[in-house]
């Protein structure tokens, strides 16, 4: 008999709970040198034999003309590790999470113990490089540093000094920065014994460290010099480095000289310290309240500036001379007392004013990188990268590093633009629309290793309205979505690309939860591609789909139309539609419609249908299906009259997926039916 959902997952950013479970343990430390043994699932670790490197591009680990048109177009080149030239390890494939394979860009990378390197190719002209990598934590937590020695044809050496300080997190949610640590909510479900611990006798032994994930960061270097293509940049880890250093990818790119701006208002002039010696949050303060007065621009010209809290922006525009140039970093601080929105730290960020005093609006950010210092989640704290409300304002060119979200807005809010910018390596989101944002578009971002959703619209309490997510790269978030809307009426996922999530999520959700306002109007959700998506539901223990649609607090019932999709290489499913076991009678959902959608490879089905209602679909073409192509268990009500969830075949559905036997909708109910590892995807 099917097994019915169980263990509601959960998210929070600001006031939900979140518990996760384990699908393979892997315990990542000083050992890992000596044994290379990276997970208990499928990762592999074999020395790789030396050859010349040669540039191979990809992106989002897949050849580009699989992802033409989809994503965000970037000035730099994406290398895989597993494909340079090593003397190193190559480890993966593996999806398991808690593992350093499955975090990383296309579930593989290339471990170096001391002496080892691994070696890229320019495919292009550059002068900067981007290193994602891994190294271990320190034994009590907390991370260390490492060398990396950086060689570009083997000259002109140059040294990385890497950190696991922002990394490494582990346990339930919202996690310890402590390996040691016990349960930190032993009145949580988990799956490890399929129990809660609290009210479980013989209490269970919990193994530490307890569920070890978001193992990687990335930093960047300014090579002095612009290389030809074909250059090759050695990445060694020198004797006396970490016992062992994964390298996952490299970015490398040709940075235009720094923007100068001489009629600006510069905040040097103000008392600003480019060394980075001396805090500049005043002189900041200064500059924008003089600029404003003035009718003129604010512009930060090169160099590491030392913030350690908020920039209050309203009616000003701040250039900085180019985000490789002009670098504003902080310390997180902590508030003693605590700040009255509950915040326990702050730290540097560009906040707009308060929605609840009227907002900001007129603002114009460009051209410069934030670098926060948030090594903890505390989802009160208000230690995000850009913040509060911003109507009518644009943000261009940013680069947002190590802050706990990029860019959280709280709205009421209308008409922004987020463009042209790159945010990596946060504890939580990367762009979240919360409350009431209308009217705003983010196009061209590309984001990497998130630790929650990579861009989100949430609901809550007000609709976000008529919003677009245009033609943005999502890669590796660690937990949630790639994008997820909660709610709302009339907004659109259009021309993405989203490849790797890794747990708790998938590709693309649609959800009813989080006290989220009902979807209404309509949704757009066109010309999008997941990659390696559809991941492992480890509280449920069952496969989601790429794209996922969850019906767990209101009926989803309005117009939704998917159409022209790719789901390519989905680790269970390519679609999923699900309403938690004890809702199951409540709500459902209805009125999707797919349409000229391409699905290449599924490990088990097309579709997932776990929840009462109705779907269209029309030219939907699967091929490379490894279980039934519908997997149909509706309610879990098993009627003579079939399934609850209805299949409406509108022609065109090629591959034999959506085969007459399964219509109309037979029940074909298989919780949990054998994945079947699909092959590589390729052109259609």
């Amino acid at each position: 008999m099917p097994r019915s959902i169980c263990g509601s997952p959960g998210r929070r950013v600001a006031r939900s709970s979140r518990s996760a479970a384990l699908a393979a343990v892997v315990v990542l430390g000083a050992s890992f040198a000596t044994s290379l043994a990276v997970s208990a699932g499928t990762a592999s670790a074999e020395t790789a034999k030396h050859v010349t490197a040669s540039p191979s591009v990809t992106r989002a680990a897949l050849d580009p003309a699989l992802v033409a048109g989809r994503g965000a177009t970037v000035n730099f080149s994406e290398q895989e590790a597993e494909n340079a030239a090593t003397n190193g390890s190559v480890i993966g494939p593996d999806r398991s999470a808690y593992t350093l394979p499955a975090e990383a860009s296309g579930r593989k990378a290339v471990v170096l113990t001391p002496q080892q390197y691994v070696e890229f190719a320019l495919p292009s002209a550059a002068n900067a490089i981007t290193v994602r990598y891994s190294i271990p934590d320190a034994p009590a937590g907390g991370g260390i540093t490492a060398p990396l020695d950086v060689t570009v044809n083997g000259t002109h050496r140059k040294s990385m000094t890497l950190t696991s300080q922002y990394a490494w997190l582990y346990n339930q949610y919202p996690f310890s920065n402590d390996p040691n640590a016990g349960l930190l909510h032993p009145d949580w479900w988990i799956t490890e014994c399929a129990c809660v611990p609290a009210a479980t006798t013989p209490a269970p032994v919990i193994t530490t460290p307890f569920r070890p994930n978001h193992f990687y960061d990335e930093q960047r270097l300014l090579l002095g010099h612009a290389y030809p293509a074909g250059a090759t940049v050695r990445l060694t880890v020198p004797a006396g480095g970490a016992a062992w250093t994964a390298i996952d990818l490299l970015d490398s790119e040709l940075v235009d000289r720094p923007y100068v701006d001489e009629s600006a208002a510069n905040v040097v002039r103000f008392g600003a310290d480019p060394s980075g010696r001396r805090d500049s949050a005043d002189a900041f303060d200064n500059a924008i309240a003089f600029a404003k007065r003035k009718g003129l621009s604010v512009y930060v010209p090169p160099g590491t500036y030392q913030v350690n809290r908020h920039i209050i922006v309203d009616n000003v525009t701040i250039k900085g001379a180019g985000s490789w140039y002009t670098i504003i970093k902080g310390h997180q601080v902590a508030l003693n007392p605590p700040a009255p929105d509950g915040s326990v730290h702050t730290g540097v960020g560009f906040y707009g004013k308060d929605a609840s005093l009227g907002g900001s609006s007129n603002v114009h950010l460009s051209g410069f990188a934030i670098e926060g210092d948030v090594r903890e989640r505390i989802d009160t704290d208000q230690v995000n990268g850009i913040g509060g409300a911003l109507s009518n304002s644009t943000i261009d060119g940013l680069y947002i590093h190590h802050t706990k979200v990029g860019i959280w807005l709280d709205g009421p809010m209308t008409g922004l633009r987020i463009s042209n910018s790159v945010i990596t390596d946060q504890i939580a989101d990367g762009i979240n629309f919360h409350t009431g944002v209308t009217n705003s578009l983010v196009s061209n971002n590309f984001i990497r290793n998130t630790g929650d959703d990579g861009l989100a619209m949430w609901s809550e309490k007000i609709e976000d309205a008529n919003n677009t997510f245009d033609h943005n790269t999502v890669q590796t978030p660690v937990l949630a979505n790639g994008i997820a809307l909660y709610g709302g009426t009339d907004n659109t996922i259009s021309n993405n690309l989203i490849a790797d999530p890794i747990r708790e999520g998938s590709g693309i959700q649609i959800g009813s939860r989080f006290g989220a306002e009902a979807f209404t109007g309509h949704v757009w959700i066109t010309n999008n591609t997941t990659v390696r998506a559809g991941t492992f539901e480890l509280n449920w223990r069952i496969g989601l789909g790429a794209i996922w649609f969850y019906a767990l607090e209101r009926n989803i019932d309005a117009d939704i139309q998917v159409v022209g999709d790719n789901f390519l290489d989905n680790t269970y499913n390519a679609i999923m539609v699900v309403s938690d076991f004890p809702v199951k009678d409540l709500y459902s959902i209805t009125n999707v419609h797919f349409k000229d959608v391409k699905i290449d490879g599924t490990g088990t089905s097309v579709l997932s249908a776990r929840s009462a209602g109705w779907a269209s679909f029309e030219n939907v073409d699967a091929r490379n299906v490894g279980a039934v192509g519908v997997n149909n268990c509706g309610s879990f009500h098993f009627t003579a009259a079939g399934s609850e969830f209805s299949l409406i075949d509108l022609g065109g559905n090629d591959g034999g997926w959506l085969a007459p036997w399964e219509l109309p909708n037979t029940i074909t109910c298989d919780d949990r039916p054998p994945v079947v590892v699909p092959p590589a995807p390729a052109e259609w």
